[in-house]
């Protein structure tokens, strides 16, 4: 049995317009903004965060002023104890990046040496400019 050209073209026009209309629907959810950013607002700043932890301390356990003020002592040298462990690891973290330096200029040839320090100041160079827009 032979179908007429027009059937036929009818065929392919649905088949057309309902992925249209699928890609449409699909379009307007992929486009939409995800509900995690209104769910996840933007975190506060550290100092807004100590503000806010101290007024609900402050709220909720009716602290005294003298404990408030503990409270900031204590606050403050944790703030400069995390402070130092940071500093240690970014330390560590350094040592253990020079150290596979060295170990990748020692296996290349004298040749290859140059390009891997281009390719270093390179890197270098994005990694500032993300810390820049960050």
């Amino acid at each position: 049995m032979r179908r007429s050209s027009f059937t036929i073209a009818l065929y392919l026009a649905s088949v057309f317009l309902s992925g249209l209309a699928v890609g449409a629907y699909g379009y307007k959810f992929i486009t939409q903004n995800p509900a995690s950013t209104k769910a996840n607002p933007p975190r506060p700043s550290p100092d807004e965060w100590r503000k806010q932890y101290l007024r609900e301390m402050q709220t909720r356990l009716k602290l005294a002023p003298d404990q408030i003020q503990k409270l900031n002592v204590l606050m403050d040298e944790t703030r400069s104890r995390f402070h130092e462990e940071r500093q240690k690891h970014d330390g560590v973290m350094k040592s253990i990046r020079d150290q596979q330096t060295d170990k990748v200029r020692a296996m290349l040839t004298d040749a290859q040496r140059p390009e891997y320090e281009k390719i270093r100041a390179e890197r270098e160079q994005r990694a500032k400019a993300a810390q820049g827009n960050h």
